[in-house]
């Protein structure tokens, strides 16, 4: 069941705001993060309106799961980063969904520490948007 107010079900104007559909997958949704300062961070949201991994039927969780594992095989294809955090948040907003953030060793800001939600320091042209989808479809072979 969709909850309109939710930027993930609803789409649109709200997700637009910091991410940008890349595509789905058979469990999920995967929008490049707006915001980065972390190259190639993106967003795996579930295609259910759950708050929780537990609220999956094990099919539907391993499923999510797999695409979390596709999308983070893709990053490592594409950035070769150092280390891949993974985010499950949503205290405010309870639509399940993981960040995926890329970490390099050779990048001092946040290496070794927890990323920050929106640290507001990079964004990039429309080209450059358009570029990392068109990476990121290829890799997941979409």
């Amino acid at each position: 069941m969709k909850d309109m107010s939710c930027a993930y079900c609803a789409e649109g104007a709200l997700v637009d705001k910091f991410g940008i559909k890349v595509t789905e997958l058979p469990a999920s949704k995967v929008y490049l993060f707006r915001e980065q300062s972390h190259r190639g961070r993106v967003i795996v949201a579930s295609q259910f309106h759950v708050s929780e991994m537990i609220d999956l039927g094990d099919a539907d969780r391993r499923a999510f799961m797999d695409d979390v594992a596709r999308v983070a095989t893709a990053l490592r294809k594409l950035f070769h980063p150092a280390k891949i955090n993974y985010g499950a948040y949503g205290d405010t907003g309870c639509h399940l969904h993981f960040h995926l953030v890329p970490k390099y060793a050779d990048d001092a800001f946040e290496w070794g520490s927890t990323f920050a939600m929106n640290p507001d320091r990079t964004y990039l042209t429309d080209a450059e948007y358009a570029d990392l989808v068109a990476q990121l479809k290829a890799a997941l072979a979409v």
